[in-house]
């Protein structure tokens, strides 16, 4: 698997972004991957990087559906092929 930091910030909408927030989650989410929403970004687990580029991808999209000019996205990805990952695994290791 592999574990995607997801932040999609839409520029010059105002200063509240909580309804673009909610919905780039809500888009994040129909892609049918495993998403875990936190309180500055939202991580994103899948088996390809194609499935999360195409779901990024979607979910920008609609924030400019929702009438924004620009958009800034930062991704951070975590890819292991030495053992299996997931949120869970990353997060077990800290508790």
């Amino acid at each position: 698997m592999i574990v995607a930091d997801v932040s999609i910030i839409p520029i010059g909408v105002g200063e509240s972004l909580s309804k673009y927030v909610k919905r780039v989650v809500e888009e994040l989410r129909s892609s049918g991957l495993r998403v875990e929403v936190g309180a500055m970004s939202t991580v994103v687990e899948a088996k390809t990087l194609e499935e999360i580029f195409e779901a990024v991808k979607r979910a920008r999209e609609v924030v400019f559906e929702m009438g924004a000019k620009r958009v800034y996205a930062i991704i951070r990805i975590d890819e292991r092929r030495d053992k299996e990952l997931s949120i869970e695994s990353k997060i077990s290791k800290i508790k």
